[in-house]
């Protein structure tokens, strides 16, 4: 028993190592410390440093690799791969890009993704959703209206974009929603309108056309309305910044 019980705790210290490494060299390499295309230093130095063996080392280095942060070269060593190359889908990654400090550049790429992909979820929900999901959407519209700080509004406004999604009936676009949450959760918290009540009020009628389309089978009208929020929601964010 004494065994296994040092065997797990050998192994959730090793989880832990690797967690550690893994945030600390994705998280520089976010931030620009590790500019695209350097080196990262020896195995042995980033080992010292992290206080860890060389097999953690190892593992996060392919943690960072199936990322798309990382590539090893024979007698190069590890570089750093261009901003193109890293998986903005992956939660650490974008964690990082929300813990460092996003800039315009971000929000904008994640607003242009967002209008290739959610006006037509909602043109799409205006041909599928049923009277459950109508009403539910009508309901987290209430809650937008009503949020009583930014926290609840951010809240309901990413429940709102996730619920439109699903009412697509297209797994691919929800799952896109599920995949970016943690981006719309930091884009819609810095957007928020809930210190002014009449901003607010605005907003909560803006997103309302949308759920208001998609009850009456309008698609075009459903896509207007959620291109209309995006655009709007994005400018908030580039006067916030």
């Amino acid at each position: 028993m004494a065994n296994l019980l040092l065997a797990a705790l050998d192994t959730q210290l090793a989880r832990n190592s690797h967690a550690q490494v893994v945030d600390g060299i994705g998280a520089a390499i976010v931030r620009g410390e590790q500019e695209p295309g350097s080196v990262l230093p020896r195995d042995e130095e980033l080992a010292r440093r992290f206080g860890v063996s060389r097999t953690v080392l190892r593992e996060a280095m392919k943690t960072l690799t199936a990322k798309g942060l990382l590539v090893a070269r024979s007698r190069v060593g590890t570089k750093v791969r261009p901003r193109d190359d890293w998986n903005m889908f992956d939660a650490d990654v974008l964690r990082w890009h929300i813990e460092g400090g996003t800039g315009r550049s971000f929000f904008a790429d994640l607003s242009e993704m967002r209008l290739a992909i959610e006006p037509y979820a909602a043109g799409l929900a205006a041909e599928r959703a049923d009277e459950v999901a109508v009403a539910a959407l009508r309901a987290t519209v209430e809650r937008l209206a009503t949020a009583p700080d930014r926290r609840s509004f951010a809240a309901a406004d990413i429940d709102l974009h996730r619920q439109i999604t699903k009412a697509s009936g297209n797994v691919f676009m929800h799952s896109v929603t599920a995949l970016i949450e943690a981006a719309l959760l930091s884009s819609f918290w810095i957007s928020s309108p809930a210190e002014n009540p009449i901003v607010q009020s605005e907003v909560a009628l803006e997103h309302g056309r949308i759920v208001e389309a998609i009850a009456a089978r309008d698609g075009p009208g459903a896509e207007a309305a959620m291109r209309h929020v995006i655009i709007v929601g994005r400018d908030r964010i580039f006067r916030a910044l």
